[in-house]
């Protein structure tokens, strides 16, 4: 189990900057499961790209988004925090832990092809990752405020109210990837 756990801990260094031991822990216990349920090793997510929405161009690994997202909503969190104090509180440890697990579900929705290329695979037609990545945690005991994250970041949380961890990590999510989406290209 410990090459597992630091396995974990090598693809997510941020997971420290949970405080909650108990949480952290679940946090990584949810990825640790994720990575046995899936095709994909942690070297696969280091060079699939983030999504599989932007064209089979897009050279940003999973990784490399997902791990800005959790900075841009930590950054976003303490900002937050220091301009507005009690009026719109914010638990960094639930914002931490929901952005890290915001798309763990991906790991059940990917498969690789004959190429060794991401594709989203039957499991994924059915169940996409907010609904997977909700499942992984609740089996891992991780409480329901950081499971409505995983719930609402993507575009099946316009449908609920979000809480304010949940907005910053919606919002650090689709910062990160609208642009790449849909940016305004002009051509000098």
């Amino acid at each position: 189990m410990k090459k597992d756990k630091d396995e974990v801990y090598d693809l997510w260094p941020e997971l420290a900057w949970i405080e909650d031991e108990e949480l952290r822990e679940q946090t990584a216990a949810t990825w640790r499961l994720a990575l046995e349920r899936s095709v994909l090793s942690p070297a696969d997510l280091h060079r699939i790209p983030f999504t599989l929405l932007a064209g089979p161009d897009m050279k940003v690994s999973f990784m490399a988004h997902k791990r800005a997202v959790v900075h841009i909503a930590r950054e976003s969190g303490e900002k937050i925090r220091e301009f507005f104090g009690d009026e719109l509180p914010v638990d960094m440890d639930v914002l931490i832990a929901g952005a890290i697990l915001a798309d763990v579900g991906k790991l059940l929705e990917y498969e690789l092809d004959a190429d060794g290329h991401a594709v989203q695979g039957t499991y994924g037609k059915y169940l996409r990752h907010p609904f997977s990545g909700v499942s992984l945690a609740e089996e891992c005991g991780v409480p329901p405020e950081v499971c409505h994250i995983i719930a609402a970041h993507a575009s099946e949380g316009n449908l609920v109210k979000r809480s304010t961890e949940a907005y910053i990590v919606h919002h650090a999510d689709f910062m990160t990837f609208l642009p790449f989406k849909e940016r305004l290209k002009i051509d000098k």
